[in-house]
């Protein structure tokens, strides 16, 4: 009987330590997802987000595409390239998790004159992409980058077709 009693014992002890590990491994992993770093700290914190900006908007500006909306085309002559900077900045550091806090007006107010189609539109996200590329940002963040933006597609597309 005292075999039986130690295999036993060591069969209830092999359990409990396979337990033990199994917690402490999901223990692990729900402390990496919950530490994980905002997509802010990811794609480098303000500075970085800011020289992505400052890009685009160089790149945007010079769009044939763009360009071709004679309104679109206007309001850049109006409206100061460094302010436009300075705010999408701000609205991205914000939107990504950043302390940064955006003060402007919201996007269907900002552009409800502006008559921007859906070939507009797609022409912005492919200059904006191809950036995101040029950059070097991993997917995974260019995709979560794109899922904040995508919803202001019906904000910022006004033409009436």
């Amino acid at each position: 009987m005292r075999k039986s009693f130690n295999i036993r014992n060591a069969l209830v002890m092999l359990v409990l330590f396979s337990l033990l590990i199994v917690s402490a491994i999901i223990a692990e992993e729900k402390a990496t997802e919950e530490t994980e770093a905002s997509l802010y700290e990811r794609l480098g914190g303000v500075y970085s987000i800011a020289s992505v900006v400052d890009e685009l908007i160089d790149r945007l500006e010079v769009n044939d595409i763009l360009n071709a909306n004679p309104i679109l085309d206007q309001a850049r002559t109006e409206v100061p390239k460094a302010g436009i900077k300075f705010r999408l900045t701000a609205m991205l550091c914000q939107a990504t998790g950043g302390p940064e806090v955006y003060h402007g007006r919201n996007m269907k107010d900002s552009h409800a004159h502006l008559n921007i189609s859906n070939a507009e539109w797609d022409e912005m996200v492919k200059v904006f992409s191809q950036l995101l590329n040029d950059f070097k940002v991993p997917e995974k963040e260019q995709g979560e980058l794109f899922a904040l933006i995508g919803p202001t597609k019906a904000d910022i597309v006004t033409e009436k077709e």
